[in-house]
């Protein structure tokens, strides 16, 4: 399992943090296909937070379509793997952040270089 760390201190919601620190772990290959996350319990002590918390982190990468849970095995990494869907929901996400991006004058070039050095540093450079 990789390592989590909670930043109290950050406006983004802790179970966001989970949940966003989870899915890099899989971008980044920290976590494959199958491997079992932490029980609610386990992570909740560990990181200290509440267990709800987790519950509510495990439930949103279930519903995004990035980990399984069933009452035996608990979270198990298991990516539903729809491009279409995947591509409609980056380009929504991509909207807000770019129309932000232009308001404070980002040129493209700019926008490309940091997607292509974000891109590369979940794949270690392999298109």
């Amino acid at each position: 399992m990789m390592y989590i760390e909670i930043d109290f201190n950050s406006e983004e919601a802790i179970y966001s943090q989970l949940m966003n620190q989870i899915i890099v772990g899989i971008a980044t290959s920290q976590l494959q296909e199958g491997d079992p996350l932490p029980s609610v319990r386990q992570l909740a002590d560990t990181v200290g937070i509440n267990m709800h918390t987790v519950n509510k982190a495990y439930s949103l990468l279930r519903q995004e379509g990035y980990v399984s849970i069933d009452r035996r095995r608990g979270a198990v990494i298991a990516l539903e793997i729809d491009k279409r869907k995947a591509l409609k929901e980056l380009g929504e996400s991509l909207r807000i952040t770019l129309a932000r991006s232009r308001c404070k004058n980002v040129t493209r070039d700019e926008v490309h270089a940091l997607i292509d050095e974000i891109f590369d540093s979940y794949t270690g450079g392999n298109k």
